[in-house]
């Protein structure tokens, strides 16, 4: 499970401000956390105490209280030999307030079926944890890209 990466101490290389924004600059990386520097990444520890960038933190949706980030999911799930691409979306969730919604395109010679899509929920809540199970895997014959990719 990933958290917001803040820093309490300056380095040489902080932003001291936004550029007649100044306001702007202290909302966004002051405010949420009094006297911490909010980097806008998301970050995770783990067992052995090192720390992990997971992401941008708007990258980020809120399941039942817990942030995951849609690129640790994604990673999660073209882990898998039978996934090309991964997209995680966020989808309404009466429980939940949000919950994960993925696509995924396959490898040449892989067919989508139940026992892939429960192969796929099991790596990523191995891999993340059981917060982070997909409740949606939609197969999907390829994936919008921008200009960059």
């Amino acid at each position: 499970v990933s958290h917001p990466q803040v820093f309490k101490q300056p380095w040489p290389g902080i932003m001291r401000t936004l550029y007649g924004k100044h306001q702007q600059f202290e909302t966004v990386y002051f405010k949420k956390f009094p006297g911490y520097y909010v980097t806008g990444d998301g970050c995770r520890r783990d067992k052995d105490g090192y720390y992990w960038i997971t992401g941008r933190i708007d990258d980020m949706l809120n399941v039942s209280g817990h942030l995951l980030s849609t690129a640790e999911v994604e990673s999660a799930l073209v882990e898998h030999a039978a996934v090309a691409e991964a997209a995680v979306v966020s989808h309404p969730h009466s429980l939940k307030g949000e919950c994960l919604y993925c696509f995924v395109t396959l490898r040449e010679g892989h067919e989508f079926t139940k026992n892939l899509i429960d192969e796929l929920k099991k790596q990523v809540r191995e891999k993340i944890g059981p917060i982070a199970t997909p409740d949606y895997i939609q197969y999907a014959p390829s994936l919008p890209k921008t200009r960059s990719g």
